[in-house]
């Protein structure tokens, strides 16, 4: 049985990463392949107590090296008992987030330092890298406007708890640090205009997905 392979889904919150994980399953349901939808943090028991902590509980000071830290914890359950289990089955696994989004957020917006990140994560993961990463690339301008025009509806996630509250600034540093991720590995990491139509996003999926799952 040949390995799986790790699909992940990057980019600002707002930016469409749910309505694209949601149709790239159906898409996967429909051409019969064996899959598993997860998520950074939350895609295990502890790490669902984890996202509690970090999203669920405005009123808790946490320094930026400590949520490094408690989102590389909840990384390591997640490979070790979930996602590569799972590859070795030969599944897929389509993930929302991914270390890549530690890097970002913690390494850069944060500014705990990158390398560090980086290199935190690589344990966690055990040394696994997704092999295809769809980065949903969106201006925060943009991110803040789908907000308020959705701030009634509870899909927004409690993630706006903490994250979304941050500055322009904040929000401009990540874009600019996924953005370098993506320079430094375009073999792994393809941007995508998230201010499209989500249909025509989904087809551009598609296309990589495809290719990815032609390789192996």
């Amino acid at each position: 049985m040949r390995k799986g392979q790790l699909i992940s889904f990057e980019g600002l919150d707002g930016a469409g990463k749910t309505t694209q994980l949601e149709l790239l399953a159906g898409w996967l349901r429909g051409q019969d392949i064996a899959y598993i939808q997860t998520r950074e943090p939350g895609g295990t028991s502890l790490g669902a107590e984890i996202r509690h902590l970090l999203f669920g509980r405005p009123e808790l000071t946490i320094t930026p090296l400590a949520e490094a830290f408690l989102f590389q914890a909840d990384r390591a359950q997640h490979f070790s008992s979930l996602i590569l289990p799972a590859l070795e089955a030969g599944k897929i696994v389509i993930t929302d987030r991914c270390l890549d989004s530690s890097i970002a957020y913690q390494g850069a917006a944060r500014k705990v330092g990158e390398e560090l990140v980086k290199h935190l994560s690589l344990i966690a993961t055990q040394e696994h890298v997704p092999d295809l990463t769809i980065l949903l690339d969106l201006d925060p301008l943009l991110v803040n406007r789908r907000t308020a025009v959705d701030q009634d509806k509870r899909s927004i996630r409690e993630a706006q708890s903490r994250f979304d509250r941050e500055t322009e600034q904040f929000h401009r540093r990540l874009r600019e640090a996924f953005l370098r991720l993506a320079q430094a590995e375009p073999e792994r990491i393809k941007v995508i205009d998230a201010s499209l139509p989500p249909e025509q996003i989904h087809q551009k999926v598609l296309a990589l997905v495809i290719a990815q799952l032609d390789k192996k």
